[in-house]
């Protein structure tokens, strides 16, 4: 059976505002040596596929910016959605597209806003799902991260019986929980993160959003048919808005009869906000963490600062600030006040329009 992966790149990450805006969204930011998340997430399922197999799903208008980040990228490979309608529809979408190519297909569906290290366990793992994809034809499979804290940010799979060695069958997906409640999770050894990739083979992914989303399915179906004539991008921009927009958790996973989790031991953090990011480089003995060419501190402690051009950053006697630097926009926020970004996004939004955002 033919294997193929489909990164979804959508979102904007407004939580990494001023450097993340509509048209540059987050997995597009050079901020790990160098490399952008997307980047990343294609050179590790480099390492598992050829590149004419890996596709990436986004909006249309990242297509540019992403096939510029990727050449290796065939550009056929990319998948631009009118607008964002969530996961469920983004993954019919790539489901429909790969199965009109070959109805054997095995997919995966990954991530690109995550830093997942290292790369040799993240391959094996994913292999191991896609031999169970291909043995189990009924078989939905997703990925559970083993959990190093009580997050309170991520979604939560709750594992039942073992089917095979690794392989659980799920009980249940919960939404974000409350500190206690993610203490409880944890202590029980029974949960794992929620990954949000998968593996499936495009028949049995696409016969479940019949059951759960017969208006996507009809949809998809028909833009598939048609998808590299001229008629395509008018009736994706006709039909795609009008899809219900609902995540793959809510619209399949929670109601299919057999999924699968597999457990990823492997170090999994969402970059999702300044925080995490400053988590994922690490600090000096100041306690100052930077992704920023030139910077300057003198008395300065436990501060983020954050530029992908030459400009000076230079911090003197503060603690605990943001500091991020883009062209036309300078963030300075307490670490305690991150969370904030996003109200601080739409402020902005409300009084520049799209200008700032």
């Amino acid at each position: 059976m033919r294997r193929c992966a489909v990164i979804m790149a959508g979102g904007s990450g407004t939580r990494l505002w001023p450097l993340s805006r509509r048209r540059r969204p987050k997995q597009l930011l050079r901020l790990l040596d160098g490399r952008s998340l997307l980047e990343a997430a294609f050179s590790r399922l480099r390492e598992l596929l050829p590149a004419e197999d890996i596709y990436v799903i986004a909006l249309i208008d990242h297509i540019p910016a992403i096939a510029a980040a990727l050449p290796d990228l065939p550009p056929e490979n990319l998948i631009g959605e009118p607008e964002g309608r969530d996961t469920a529809n983004a993954i019919a979408l790539a489901a429909a597209l790969l199965h009109k190519q070959d109805p054997d297909t095995l997919m995966g569906v990954f991530t690109a806003d995550h830093l997942i290290r290292p790369t040799d366990k993240f391959v094996e793992t994913v292999r191991r799902g896609f031999d169970v994809a291909q043995r189990e034809a009924d078989a939905l499979i997703t990925f559970g991260i083993k959990p190093s804290s009580a997050h309170t940010g991520l979604g939560y799979i709750e594992c039942a019986k073992m089917i095979h060695p690794g392989f659980f069958a799920v009980r249940s997906f919960k939404e974000k929980p409350d500190l206690a409640t993610a203490q409880r999770y944890i202590s029980s050894g029974q949960y794992y993160w929620n990954s949000g990739m998968f593996v499936w083979r495009t028949a049995t992914i696409l016969d479940e959003i019949r059951k759960h989303l017969p208006e996507t399915q009809h949809a998809v179906e028909r833009l598939a048919a048609v998808w590299s004539t001229p008629d395509g991008p008018r009736l994706a921009r006709e039909d795609y808005p009008r899809l219900q927009k609902i995540s793959i958790d809510f619209a399949v996973m929670e109601k299919a009869p057999r999924v699968l989790v597999l457990e990823m031991d492997l170090e999994w953090i969402d970059l999702g906000s300044w925080a995490a990011v400053g988590g994922a480089i690490g600090a000096d003995r100041a306690g100052n963490t930077q992704t920023a060419p030139q910077v300057a501190t003198l008395d300065a402690h436990r501060n983020i600062l954050v530029s992908e051009d030459d400009h000076l950053i230079a911090a003197v006697g503060v603690e605990d600030l943001v500091i991020v630097h883009s062209p036309d926009a300078t963030l300075v926020c307490r670490r305690d006040q991150i969370e904030r970004i996003k109200d601080l996004v739409a402020q902005l939004q409300q009084r520049h329009g799209e200008k700032y955002s």
